[in-house]
């Protein structure tokens, strides 16, 4: 474990704990998302700020939760174009799940042209296509976007690391994504993201956040950041990638990955 990895475990550790229970009014299935990419090295310091102003989600002893996602597409993949091209409304097809309690969902996200995201989604036994057809995966699928999972077909998987702060209002969630490995299905290629951290403030509307002054005090700017198209340009060079670049570059300063030689970006 590194110093700054320590460092991170360390001021986690000093935030008060809240439970599933007591975070069951904060689901937030319609809200506003806004994403930021940055550092291991910064995230240490914003848990530091976050001292006094938000409580961290605890399973059991666990701070730090596993998840595994696996993203299903088209053959000619619908929904990472949608989302390259900027379509709104978009949607994913995902099958997340929760390694640490072995509960799996299907989920379907619709982001509309107001940039509201709405999540819904069932439970099925895990990733396996024919459960999850009897399921009712297919029927949801279909009801919700059009296709069912005959028309599908696992894309890109990750893994990654997750920590979740609550506000002391009880008003929002931040979401702490670091650790992230992809794999991609079509490639059998895999790519790491090095010291990457993905953070997602999400609430109903706008209301006052005391993230957002912390974010503004260590030069962390907003910068949207989709898992699955991020993970799939990553492993597939023959995706269309152009309205990426700038994104992959910022990646790139933390990842090692080779797309750093197009352009130099600093924070």
């Amino acid at each position: 474990m590194t110093d700054t990895d320590q460092h991170i475990r360390h001021w986690l550790a000093q935030l008060p704990p809240i439970s599933l229970d007591e975070m069951s009014g904060i689901k937030l299935m319609n809200r506003t998302d806004t994403k930021f990419v940055t550092s291991k090295q910064k995230l240490a310091g914003l848990l530091e700020l976050a001292q006094g102003k938000y409580f961290a989600q605890q399973i059991g002893e666990q701070r730090i939760a596993n998840y595994r996602t696996v993203y299903w597409d088209t053959p000619g993949h619908r929904f990472f174009l949608e989302h390259h091209n900027a379509r709104a409304p978009r949607q994913k097809i995902r099958v997340r799940t929760y390694l640490d309690s072995d509960l799996t969902f299907l989920e379907i996200k619709t982001k509309n042209n107001h940039g509201r995201t709405k999540k819904k989604r069932i439970t099925v036994p895990d990733h396996d296509r024919g459960h999850i057809v009897e399921a009712g995966g297919s029927d949801f699928t279909a009801q919700l976007t059009g296709v069912t999972f005959a028309d599908i077909d696992p894309t890109v998987q990750n893994r990654f690391q997750r920590i979740t702060l609550v506000n002391k209002g009880k008003t929002e969630r931040l979401t702490i994504d670091f650790n992230v490995e992809f794999h991609n299905f079509e490639t059998d290629a895999d790519a790491g993201t090095g010291d990457l951290v993905i953070i997602e403030l999400k609430r109903d509307g706008n209301v006052y956040s005391p993230v957002l002054d912390i974010l503004r005090e260590l030069r962390i700017k907003a910068s949207g950041f989709s898992k699955y198209c991020i993970g799939s340009v990553m492993t597939n060079g023959t995706l269309k990638n152009n309205l990426f670049k700038e994104k992959l570059v910022r990646i790139s300063k933390y990842s090692g990955h080779p797309f750093a030689a197009m352009e130099k970006w600093e924070d």
